[in-house]
C-alpha cells in the first residue's frame, strides 16, 4: 500500500469552484482498481503552536493505493484527464508526496 498527499494551489478564491469540480471526479476515483481512499482535505485553524498557519488557497488530496502501478494507471485515466482540463485555469501549482507504511 502507498499514501499519497497531492498538496494542490489554487488562485485566489477559487477554492469552492475547484473543490465543485474535484467532487465529480472522486466517484470515479474510489471505483478505480486499486484506490483504497480519495478525498479532499482542507487546513483549519486549531490553536496549536506547532501548526502552520492555514491556507486559504489550498486543498490537500489524500488518497491510498494498492500500489505504485494503480496510482500510474490512475494519472492517465479518462476522467482524470478530463478532470485537470476543468481546473487548468483554477490550479496554480502542485506538489505530491508519495509514501509507504514504515
Amino acid at each position: 500500500m502507498i499514501h499519497v498527499f497531492a498538496t494542490v494551489e489554487l488562485a485566489d478564491g477559487k477554492r469552492p469552484e475547484f473543490l465543485a469540480e474535484l467532487a465529480n471526479v472522486v466517484p470515479h476515483v474510489l471505483a478505480e482498481e486499486g484506490c483504497i481512499e480519495y478525498g479532499p482535505a482542507i487546513d483549519i485553524t486549531s490553536g496549536l503552536p506547532v501548526q502552520a498557519p492555514a491556507r486559504e488557497n489550498t486543498v490537500v488530496i489524500v488518497e491510498k493505493w494498492s500500489d505504485i502501478e494503480a496510482l500510474k494507471a490512475h494519472l492517465v485515466a479518462p476522467h482524470m484527464k478530463a478532470y485537470r482540463q476543468a481546473v487548468k485555469g483554477i490550479v496554480k501549482g502542485m506538489s505530491v508526496q508519495i509514501l509507504k507504511p514504515a
